[in-house]
């Protein structure tokens, strides 16, 4: 192979969206505090915001500006276009699905949470909006479930925690 070949192929193959490493969620799986847990999963979190296109990177920047400051709007429009740029890229269809969400929009959303889950499994983000969206609807026995799904990948993520315990009296007939 060439050297302009070898060094265009390692340039294009930094673009490439890696995600977080295994190493990062057995780190989050297995950390002994809150603290260490929650580090961990900022970190994650932090890969998940990386796409792998520069591009992609700053729409999204600003779809994340747009939606803090509440133009859910623009954040969608956004979100859409890193979507259609990047359409495997799964933290774009997970932040999508949470201003679904907020809408009530939960055919949206679900299929935005479906497709985050399709390309990354251990979203515990989207498993947690499942949960929220479930509990929302009413389908208590789906929204513990995916609570737990959530916690086995984040195990101290305090809103799963939370959710599992109230779920848990409720969908498994211990009531309140």
């Amino acid at each position: 192979m060439s050297k302009a070949l070898l060094l265009a192929a390692l340039l294009f193959a930094g673009f490439a969206h890696a995600g977080p490493s295994d190493e990062m969620f057995e780190k989050l799986l297995n950390a002994p505090s809150e603290s260490e847990a929650n580090d961990a999963a900022q970190d994650i979190w932090a890969s998940w915001m990386e796409s792998g296109s520069p591009t992609v990177d700053m729409i999204m920047e600003r779809a994340v500006d747009a939606q803090t400051i509440g133009d859910y709007e623009t954040a969608r429009a956004f979100y859409d276009r890193a979507i259609m740029l990047e359409p495997d890229y799964a933290e774009a269809w997970n932040r999508r699905a949470t201003l679904f969400l907020n809408d009530e929009n939960f055919p949206e959303a679900l299929r935005d949470l479906n497709e985050a889950l399709r390309l990354e499994p251990r979203h515990f983000g989207a498993w947690a909006g499942l949960g929220i969206m479930m509990e929302t609807m009413g389908a208590e026995t789906e929204a513990l479930e995916a609570y737990r799904q959530a916690l086995e990948i984040y195990p101290f993520m305090t809103q799963a925690q939370q959710a599992e315990k109230r779920l848990s009296r409720v969908a498994e007939g211990q009531g309140l």
